[in-house]
């Protein structure tokens, strides 16, 4: 018993062993989720106001602005987030200092993202 309980355990060791994400995940996410923001801008510019009468049509447009929305958000926190592990806080005024610098750089990013269209 004692056999199978220790070879469990190196089965178990060995599967939640940590592992690296690939280099580039980031610009690859980075990437899906512009391009999912940017169809979603596009499907809401090309949605006509007359069209709202009819509920049928909302779907579409109720989609891509959860879509849009969701990408857009995930998109500036991620830039966000790069940025402040760039630099770790040291102290607890390190903390505040890098609490701001993290709210201004999500500010400048939505600024930023709602400027392009």
């Amino acid at each position: 018993m004692t056999e199978a309980a220790t070879s469990f355990e190196a089965l178990l060791r060995e599967a939640l062993t940590p592992v690296e994400p690939p280099a580039d995940l980031v610009e690859r996410l980075e990437g899906a989720l512009r391009s999912i923001t940017e169809m979603a801008a596009d499907e809401l510019e090309a949605w006509e106001l007359s069209a709202m009468r009819d509920p049928r049509n909302w779907v579409r447009p109720a989609a891509a602005l959860v879509a849009g929305g969701a990408a857009g958000t995930a998109l500036v926190v991620l830039r966000a987030r790069r940025r402040a592990a760039a630099t770790p806080p040291r102290s607890v005024a390190g903390v505040r200092k890098a609490a701001e610098r993290t709210l201004a750089d999500i500010e400048r990013e939505t600024r930023r993202l709602l400027g392009e269209r």
